[in-house]
């Protein structure tokens, strides 16, 4: 493939313009992490079982993460055929509208089984519309990257998804600070509701972006596949299954130190839900410097240094992290939950770079996105298999730690295997 040339400007505004659409785009996501932890537990998924209704809310929530391949497959499919920018406009534009339609859909006082039922639909788009996203966003600002500035573009994505945390629990703390009659009537709405505007402004970011000059080249010599999603499968598949294992801690760990652990610390441990939206608030903020230093390390040593390195520590630390949040001190819970985040986020932020380094430029968007969401499917049920194992351990945290220690082996062991199949990278190069 001959050498692509663009000017570095122009592939820091691409980066920076797929930071704020994913950072949009989770926002519209995680809401539904937080709500399901806590009010969909209690007004769509009405029992008298405390944990029923949370095995029931968090399974709706696993719903998303089950759709995401199908996501993966349609808009990788469509991403490799027509064109990364085309499919980031439609994959925003549909998880906004879904997003603010859950605002405004009535409870299960008001109109029965259908709202658990209408719930899990939306949630469903929800999924098939990240499904498309991530890969999306990640090939495209790494195609408009030079190789040796590569690692850090494909991180500024990833940098969406703490920003992402930090604008839904905001939106969540500063609600849930009314009363709770007021907050279970229409306060949680707003956060969703707020999608609406928010859609404006993606929708107009992602016009702005310029297609990959990659793409465009495979597009003027022919070199697309005709059907990039089942040449993975076929030709791939290791890549696939690498990718989806290095994929896992950053996605799979972060649900289980979020969204478990909110309802872990409130209903378990009996912690105020301002304290631990407080403590995800601060592990998102310190998140986002993890990601932007791994990027640059993975620049210095390699992205599959840096995620094993990422997957050890986090599998070290996770009984301590535990354990730390169990005292239900505020400040050894905020310190638990921000270790544990910072940590698994080492190799959640060259997790695009690793992956975009197993796939070929005509079947990266498919291979890409049906890698992370093919850990994404698994993780959807970390919180769901978190629960489950809690209520096996008699309310202790013991499994729920050793879920965490598995999880990030996985990720340590995959990424030392990932340079063998890693491909050539491609020939960009940047003029000032």
């Amino acid at each position: 493939m001959a050498e692509v040339t663009v000017t570095d400007a122009e592939a820091r505004k691409v980066a920076f313009g797929a930071f704020v659409g994913t950072a949009l785009e989770w926002y519209d996501f995680f809401l539904y992490g937080t709500a399901a932890a806590l009010v969909f537990n209690r007004l769509y998924f009405a029992t008298d079982d405390a944990v029923v209704a949370t095995l029931a809310a968090f399974a709706s929530f696993a719903v998303g993460f089950a759709a995401r391949p199908l996501g993966a497959v349609v808009f990788g499919h469509l991403g490799d055929r027509i064109g990364r920018k085309r499919c980031l406009i439609i994959t925003v534009t549909m998880i906004g509208i879904v997003t603010g339609l859950i605002g405004l859909l009535p409870d299960f006082a008001t109109i029965g089984l259908a709202a658990p039922l209408l719930l899990t639909l939306f949630r469903l788009l929800q999924g098939v519309a990240v499904g498309g996203e991530w890969g999306g966003a990640v090939t495209l600002a790494v195609e408009h990257a030079p190789p040796e500035r590569r690692d850090r573009y494909a991180a500024m994505p990833q940098i969406g998804a703490p920003v992402g945390t930090l604008l839904s629990s905001g939106a969540f703390l500063a609600v849930a600070q009314l009363p709770p009659e007021s907050f279970d009537a229409w306060g949680w709405r707003i956060p969703f509701l707020a999608a609406f505007p928010l859609l404006g402004v993606a929708v107009w970011l992602r016009r702005r972006v310029e297609e990959s000059p990659l793409f465009e080249q495979l597009l003027e010599q022919d070199e697309r596949s005709s059907s990039p999603v089942r040449e993975v499968f076929v030709r791939a598949w290791p890549q696939l299954v690498v990718g989806a294992g290095s994929t896992l801690l950053g996605v799979g760990g972060f649900y289980l130190i979020t969204t478990f652990i909110i309802s872990y610390g409130t209903t378990q441990l009996g912690l105020p839900r301002s304290l631990m939206l407080g403590a995800t608030l601060v592990a998102a903020a310190v998140e986002i410097g993890v990601v932007i230093v791994g990027g640059r390390l993975a620049e210095r040593y390699g992205a599959w240094r840096v995620t094993v390195t990422g997957g050890v520590a986090s599998a070290l630390t996770a009984f301590p992290a535990f354990w730390l949040i169990d005292t239900r001190g505020a400040v050894a819970v905020v310190v638990g939950v921000t270790v544990a985040t910072a940590l698994l986020s080492v190799p959640y932020a060259v997790s695009g770079a690793l992956l975009t380094e197993l796939f070929p430029p005509n079947l990266r968007y498919s291979g890409v996105a049906l890698s992370a969401n093919l850990a994404g499917v698994v993780s959807g049920f970390v919180p769901l298999a978190a629960t489950a194992l809690l209520a096996v351990g008699s309310g202790t945290s013991t499994l729920p730690a050793l879920l965490l220690v598995g999880i990030a082996l996985v990720t340590a062991v995959s990424g030392a295997v990932a340079p063998w199949f890693f491909v050539e990278r491609d020939r960009v190069g940047t003029r000032s």
